[in-house]
């Protein structure tokens, strides 16, 4: 192996050994990350932390997209075993993925979709990973008729429209709006039961999560 070889293979494993210090400290207090406390973890100086990652939101970025693409895998996996002409086992499929993985990763479920990161802000590389799973249900509606809906209004109807044509994608604005329907009550139902939100109200957690996707697959029109 050559010296150049050898230093990008140690780079890669530091990086990587970094990037679960950080995960675990976020386990512990949540996403308020402190560099120095995950130096402090892996006894290091903290100046040492910076040759890999120049900042604490660079290193929160390259969790976010890890994480983003570790729950759009999941739910990817998951579609895919489906048989295509099976829109609604498609349709729970991805939504058991996802469900399945915020509960297996709850820190990075909250590094995602819990409280925003004082001082943070998410740069244009997330958001291709974020919309994973979002553009996952669209592909599911799309095959679908759909029902009959409200017609959209005119503002609404162009940001579907920019949104589809940032994704080279010609889906109907109409199929978006369902997907993204859907794709928001998931998460909001998901982020009621990892934060404990359901505690003393639901506790037929899994069977009240396949009605409501059911209910969704039904608004949906998929059959």
């Amino acid at each position: 192996m050559s010296a150049s070889s050898l230093r990008a293979r140690v780079r890669s494993e530091m990086h990587q050994e970094i990037k679960e210090a950080a995960r675990r400290r976020l386990a512990e207090e949540g996403a308020n990350l402190s560099l120095r406390a995950v130096a402090r973890d892996m006894d290091l100086v903290p100046s040492a932390l910076y040759r890999y990652f120049p900042s604490r939101d660079a290193l929160l970025t390259a969790l976010i997209i890890e994480a983003y693409q570790g729950l759009g895998e999941a739910a990817e996996a998951a579609e895919a075993v489906v048989a295509r002409d099976d829109l609604r086992g498609r349709w729970l499929a991805v939504c058991r993925a996802v469900r399945d993985w915020a509960l297996a990763h709850p820190a990075e479920y909250g590094l995602l979709y819990g409280n925003p990161v004082p001082g943070y802000a998410a740069p244009p590389e997330t958001v291709a990973p974020a919309s994973m799973v979002v553009l996952l249900l669209a592909a599911v509606v799309g095959d679908a008729p759909g029902p009959p809906g409200r017609p959209l209004p005119g503002p609404v109807h162009a940001d579907l429209r920019r949104l589809i044509e940032e994704q080279g994608s010609d889906l109907p604005e109409e199929c978006l709006d369902r997907a993204l329907l859907a794709w928001t009550h998931l998460f909001g139902q998901l982020n009621f039961e990892v934060f404990h939100r359901l505690d003393d109200m639901i506790g037929a957690r899994a069977e009240y999560f396949e009605h409501h996707m059911a209910l969704l697959a039904d608004l949906a029109g998929l059959p």
